[in-house]
């Protein structure tokens, strides 16, 4: 039986003869039922779009996050430099976004390598994007801004974060997020002619925002080189620790947070069945997604605890933050295509990733206070790598339902194709950003715009360039900074 439409003439007939006014009743009833559907319609979209922007601002939370995990990694005398940077990171990355970065990720129609409309969100809110969308991104681009400000962090001039922050949310980022999100995209799992018959599935971004930021990040700190006693003469690291282990475990807690926006949040809409009428749909993908990034960070910091206390012997706070958040970077690829049980190996090996790039880093005199390249850089790629060997079959069908046939994970008996993908994605980001940034960090460096002096490095940033230390601890430390001590006012004596 062929399914019938709310016309007035076909409801006309079902209405019968004896029906005074068939035809007008039949017009009434199907104005009814077009507006209730209208109503439906336009549900969906306020549901979607409200879930989209709750994201946007967890993500956005994130932020806050990254700037006291940084206070927490840096010496005291840095601190007002960082957040700085984190505050700036935001609010450049805002304009930059707006004015080109959306356009470059998201303008389409255009080719395979960049978009090419929408600059200023001109012609936004269209049936392709609407505001929240770009809200979303932009929290993305800033946030692999925020990583690389980390590799940099404690030697950096102040103008050289401007420069590299701009160019990175403008133009280097949106790039990429092109190539592997837009249907434009030539690697995007969106795109019709898909790379490989299966495209490269980074789902939240363990290649397009972690491994970004970590190679940027890689790039200003080779350049630049380590921060002064750093290692001694005879090449033996030193540790040069950050003043507060309670900043960078606030700092984790509110990434932590802020992931169930930046995996969940990536599918941008919730309100989608699988199967009509079925308490199965795209919220139990969202859910499950909730679930495999906090299995994976959980087992990334477990193992990291008791591996660092095999190599150092001790029970360390700041690795084991570290290696759950390396364990969510790792994940941000494949979170909604693999099962629970394979986010637990995701982070067991992600937090082994971390623990070997850190000694390798240590072994060739690379220095990063946050360990941000080897932490976003090292635990992305594997992220990348991971999803091409776990992806289910069933999962990456409802995720990406426009090609049924497409590959899945290698373990999961889907061939090699995805993996090939996904390796490609992890060399071609590597080389794009090298090619890019790597340039720039040079130029600031012959100009003398990179590095600071070794006078203000040694007496701090805060102090030579901020105007005075973060923390006032009595008044002759206020007294020296030129700042107004605050005096205890004596109560009156009365008697």
């Amino acid at each position: 039986m062929s399914t019938l439409n709310c016309s007035a003439a076909q409801l006309a007939q079902l209405l019968g003869a004896n029906t005074t006014d068939a035809a007008g009743a039949a017009a009434y009833i199907c104005d009814q039922f077009s507006a209730v559907s209208n109503k439906f319609i336009d549900t969906a979209y306020a549901v979607d779009s409200t879930y989209l922007l709750f994201s946007a601002y967890l993500v956005f939370s994130m932020q806050l996050g990254f700037a006291m995990l940084c206070a927490g990694s840096v010496r005291a005398k840095n601190t007002m430099n960082i957040m700085l940077t984190n505050v700036l990171d935001a609010a450049t990355g805002g304009l930059f976004y707006y004015m080109f970065g959306f356009a470059f990720a998201f303008g389409g129609p255009s080719n395979g390598f960049i978009g090419r409309h929408n600059f200023a969100l001109k012609s936004i809110p269209s049936s392709n994007f609407d505001y929240p969308y770009f809200l979303y991104q932009w929290a993305f681009a800033i946030a692999a801004a925020g990583i690389t400000s980390g590799s940099i962090a404690e030697r950096t001039q102040f103008v050289a974060y401007l420069i590299y922050s701009s160019f990175l949310t403008g133009f280097v980022y949106p790039v990429v997020s092109h190539w592997f999100w837009s249907s434009d995209g030539w690697a995007s799992a969106s795109n019709p002619d898909l790379l490989f018959g299966s495209g490269a599935i980074d789902f939240a971004g363990s290649g397009v925002v972690h491994i970004v930021g970590g190679i940027a990040g890689l790039c200003g700190a080779l350049i630049e080189g380590p921060r002064i006693g750093r290692f001694d003469h005879s090449g033996r690291a030193v540790a040069l620790r950050g003043h507060s282990a309670s900043l960078v475990v606030l700092g984790t807690f509110l990434l932590w947070f802020g992931w169930y926006g930046f995996n969940p949040g990536s599918f941008t809409k919730i309100l989608s069945a699988y199967q009509t009428g079925s308490y199965y749909g795209q919220w139990s993908a969202v859910g499950r997604t909730a679930v495999t990034t906090t299995l994976a960070g959980c087992t990334a910091a477990l193992t990291t605890l008791f591996g660092k206390r095999i190599l150092s012997g001790h029970w360390n706070v700041t690795d084991v933050c570290n290696g759950l958040l390396g364990g969510f970077a790792a994940i941000t690829s494949g979170c909604s295509v693999v099962d629970p049980w394979a986010a637990v190996i995701c982070g067991f090996v992600a937090a082994l990733v971390l623990i070997g790039c850190n000694k390798l880093a240590e072994r060739v005199q690379f220095d990063d206070p946050l360990e941000a390249a080897q932490l976003h850089g090292g635990c992305g790629a594997w992220g990348v790598f991971f999803t091409g060997l776990f992806a289910r079959k069933k999962y990456v069908r409802e995720v990406y339902p426009a090609r049924p046939d497409r590959s899945y994970g290698l373990f999961m008996g889907g061939g090699g194709k995805l993996l090939a993908a996904q390796v490609i994605e992890i060399l071609v980001i590597v080389g794009w950003v090298s090619a890019t940034m790597g340039p720039l960090f040079v130029v600031l460096h012959k100009l003398n715009l990179l590095r600071i002096s070794a006078e203000d490095e040694l007496e701090g940033m805060d102090r030579t360039r901020h105007g005075g230390l973060a923390y006032v601890y009595d008044d002759e430390d206020a007294l020296n900074n030129h700042e107004i001590p605050m005096k205890k006012i004596e109560s009156a004596d009365k008697s």
